[in-house]
């Protein structure tokens, strides 16, 4: 059948497994925001986020209204949000954030796998002053967008910083602004693509091909697990 049948079936098979891989984790985000908030997206800003992250991975309506019908259903898990500390290969730091309905499974495939790496698990609190919490809101650069509107109407939503790169327009601010932020950015008319709140490595380090190619296996390893939903590292 050729090599161009073959790349094109190796490049679906490859979309498909990182699907079959994120759709799982962006409908447990959006069960656990309408539990948390109501099943309506009007009201609910952290329910109606999830929902457009889950749209931007094109993650199809059925799945996404099945994930909502999920959180008021009789057998809707009671989901747990976890944070777990390790130290991988090379001293590279993590920070492994889960959503679990079980969390002696999740401790223990996130312990397994560092281990294998020859990194260890550390206390909760390890690495408070080695990453600084932040909302981060993102959404692309309209053709008659000016940013510097656009920054000087959310600084009093929190906004620290905007950046932009070919046409991805990042803000951060810190955590507890996030509703402050993406309401802000809504208020706006601007679509935003996603927002989430992420860890920011206070000193990032550089390391050697050879050693982030060790350190992506663990990564790899670790977000493979549908109870990790984030994983975040002080590479530079």
């Amino acid at each position: 059948m050729g090599r161009a049948f073959e790349y094109r079936r190796a490049s679906k098979e490859k979309r498909w497994d990182k699907m079959s891989k994120l759709f799982p984790k962006l409908a447990k985000s959006i069960t656990m925001a309408a539990k948390e908030g109501g099943d309506d997206p009007e009201s609910n800003a952290k329910l109606r986020l999830a929902i457009a992250t889950a749209k931007n991975e094109n993650m199809p309506k059925d799945n996404i209204k099945k994930a909502i019908e999920r959180a008021s259903g009789k057998d809707a898990a009671n989901f747990s949000e976890i944070t777990y500390e390790a130290k991988g290969p090379h001293g590279v730091l993590l920070y492994i954030e889960c959503a679990t309905d079980n969390t002696n499974r999740s401790i223990t495939n996130v312990k397994t796998a560092v281990n294998k790496s020859g990194g260890q698990m550390m206390n909760a609190g390890s690495f408070d002053f080695m990453f600084a919490r932040k909302s981060v809101v993102e959404f692309m650069k309209g053709e008659e967008m000016d940013l510097e509107e656009v920054e000087l109407s959310l600084i009093d939503a929190g906004l620290e910083e905007l950046s932009e790169e070919e046409g991805e327009v990042l803000c951060v601010a810190e955590f507890t602004d996030f509703s402050n932020l993406t309401k802000g950015v809504e208020e706006l008319g601007i679509d935003i693509t996603k927002a989430s709140l992420q860890r920011i490595p206070s000193n990032p380090t550089e390391f050697s091909e050879e050693q982030l190619a060790e350190i992506e296996e663990l990564i790899d390893k670790l977000e493979d697990d549908e109870d990790v939903q984030s994983v975040f590292t002080n590479i530079a």
